[in-house]
């Protein structure tokens, strides 16, 4: 009987052991990629949703008829939410021009955030968050989806090994064929291509995925300078934004070129680096063309399976409220964000006045 009791005990010990699911809120309906995260809820078990602030209740309507979601999730002001709710952290699915107010507002309750990529408007805002989370001792993170492919994570272990020499250019190419062309919701749109609220156009809304992988490339060194152009190829969809941009970012011993399109004639996000010694072409979200100074042809190779808590932004987010990982220098946090913002900041002024900007050295 004895025998039987030490047995059984470490297992119910085990199971008594299991954390409680990560309590999170969402801030916002108007952002699309809202659905994609409802849609993997379910397969979160360690994730529960307390809370979703919407001040728009035919959008709320919509969302709660679409995802089966009880009425009593819905709150019209983030403040009401939070205090009623108590999450350990909220999702923000705004605009990108609303995300420094969200951030500013769950700061006051303790509260922790995630915003969909990139991590603000400006770079005074970006400066201003980082100021806010430093004071209420909160995480921020920025959800990006090429955090989560394993061919970028490929990619950047060449790097680190010293297989790819020094990096001496760096090519990104993400966007697809253009919000409307590929059939946003109206809510999206209407947003996306009002330079108030999202910055820019294709500018701020791919070009920031080739920002934040070149910072982490570059171990957060900023560029020396940035240069911009854009295009206004479709002005009867898009008059307001620009629908194609290439910024080209100099550091001292290396160049990236960022093309970011509403104008690709299928979606893509790949990336090229280019070392000394070789390089490594990523394909599609778990790929890599590389070839090494001494091989004879290139090999197409599978990426390793990312594992958790770093293959996903649930995953993510719960590690690090939770002490198991310390968000710097990777793609996700605060502090390789704000060099992304000084990048798309000079890049949207670079654009804007024809001229390279020149980058000054932020204070820590």
């Amino acid at each position: 009987m004895l025998l039987g009791l030490l047995v059984t005990l470490p297992g119910t010990l085990l199971t008594q052991a299991q954390p409680a699911p990560l309590r999170v809120a969402i801030v916002g309906l108007v952002h699309g990629h809202v659905g994609g995260f409802l849609e993997a809820l379910p397969r979160h078990k360690d994730v529960e949703l307390v809370g979703i602030a919407e001040p728009d209740s035919a959008l709320a309507a919509q969302y709660a008829k679409q995802f089966s979601l009880p009425q009593s999730l819905f709150f019209t002001s983030t403040d009401k939410m939070i205090e009623a709710r108590h999450p350990q952290a909220v999702l923000v699915y705004t605009s990108l021009a609303g995300h420094r107010k969200v951030i500013e507002t769950a700061a006051r309750y303790g509260v922790s955030v995630m915003v969909e990529k990139p991590l603000t408007i400006s770079l005074d805002d970006a400066l201003a968050i980082r100021k806010t989370v430093r004071e209420h001792h909160i995480h921020v993170l920025v959800n990006y989806q090429t955090t989560w492919e394993a061919s970028n994570h490929a990619a950047y272990g060449e790097v680190e090994a010293g297989r790819l020499g020094a990096i001496r250019r760096v090519v990104i190419h993400d966007g697809h064929q253009g919000p409307q062309e590929i059939g946003v919701s109206p809510e999206f749109l209407s947003w996306l291509t009002d330079p108030a609220q999202n910055g820019a156009g294709a500018l701020y809304d791919f070009g920031c995925y080739g920002a934040d992988l070149m910072t982490w490339l570059m171990h957060g060194e900023a560029p020396l300078t940035v240069t911009a152009v854009v295009n206004h190829d479709k002005p009867q969809i898009y008059p307001k934004v620009d629908d194609d941009a290439t910024i080209v970012l100099a550091y001292p011993h290396a160049q990236a070129v960022i093309q970011a399109s509403w104008n690709w004639p299928f979606s893509r996000k790949d990336m090229e680096v280019y070392g000394a010694t070789g390089y490594a072409i990523t394909v599609g979200s778990n790929q890599v063309r590389l070839r090494h100074q001494q091989d004879a042809e290139e090999q197409l190779t599978t990426a390793a399976p990312l594992t958790p808590p770093q293959n996903d932004s649930l995953n993510d987010l719960a590690a690090v409220l939770q002490g198991r990982i310390e968000p710097k220098g990777d793609l996700s946090s605060l502090d390789t964000n704000v060099v992304v913002m000084q990048i798309l900041d000079a890049a949207r002024e670079s654009a804007r006045t024809g001229k390279t900007i020149r980058l000054t050295k932020l204070e820590e």
